[in-house]
């Protein structure tokens, strides 16, 4: 990144609105409704922080995969690299939901588990019988070991005691999230079916976590 892109991005956060905004996209993805109630902005107002925002290569935004007429914030997480915005990761354990549990949300625990020193888990709205073998594979390319991984279902665990993280759009839009419920609005891999698609949805989760956690991408 040269010094012109460096002193637009700075000066974009040089706005107390704008550098909330961040903070809040930092952790989880938002829809501009729900930026603008938690901010307390008219839309007229939160379209322009967002414009500004989204010329400087800070956030983009993306149709959900799930109703397809909604429509989320998302930082660009490698725009943070050296500027080290963000929140602190959770003391308690973490629990990431999908629709099957068999990708995703499995990807996204074994990632936590390698770097991050709260434990992590994960569960479905709708749990398919076995981990997806591209999630595996995927999970074994980076180290990381789900071959003894099992879909469980959203029921049988306590939400209660653990920071949620949706990870699908299906899944966000079909739950009641709480109030400190995160949201990462991450492809399906199934869908490509692809050892890429698995891979680019692992290294998502993976730079995700990594701005949680106050991790540096590398």
């Amino acid at each position: 990144m040269d010094v012109g892109e460096r002193s637009s991005r700075f000066a974009a956060l040089g706005d107390p609105v704008r550098l909330a905004i961040v903070d809040d996209l930092a952790a989880s993805d938002r829809a501009p409704g729900e930026l603008a109630r938690r901010h307390g902005l008219a839309t007229n107002l939160l379209a322009h922080h967002l414009s500004v925002l989204e010329d400087t290569g800070l956030v983009e935004r993306l149709i959900s995969s799930g109703d397809r007429r909604r429509r989320y914030v998302r930082l660009r997480h490698d725009a943070l690299r050296e500027m080290k915005i963000g929140v602190a990761a959770p003391a308690g354990p973490v629990l990431f939901v999908c629709t099957h549990n068999s990708a995703r949300s499995q990807l996204a625990a074994a990632a936590w588990n390698a770097v991050a020193t709260s434990p992590a888990s994960s569960a479905g709205t709708h749990p398919a019988d076995r981990v997806h073998p591209g999630a595996v594979a995927a999970a074994k390319r980076a180290g990381l070991d789900l071959s003894h991984a099992r879909p469980r279902h959203l029921d049988d665990v306590d939400v209660t005691s653990s920071l949620v993280v949706t990870v699908c759009d299906r899944a966000h839009e079909e739950l009641a999230p709480g109030p400190k419920w995160l949201h990462w609005s991450i492809a399906d891999p199934v869908d490509d079916a692809t050892p890429a698609a698995f891979d680019s949805a692992l290294a998502e989760a993976q730079s995700r976590i990594r701005t949680l956690t106050g991790g540096q991408d590398e």
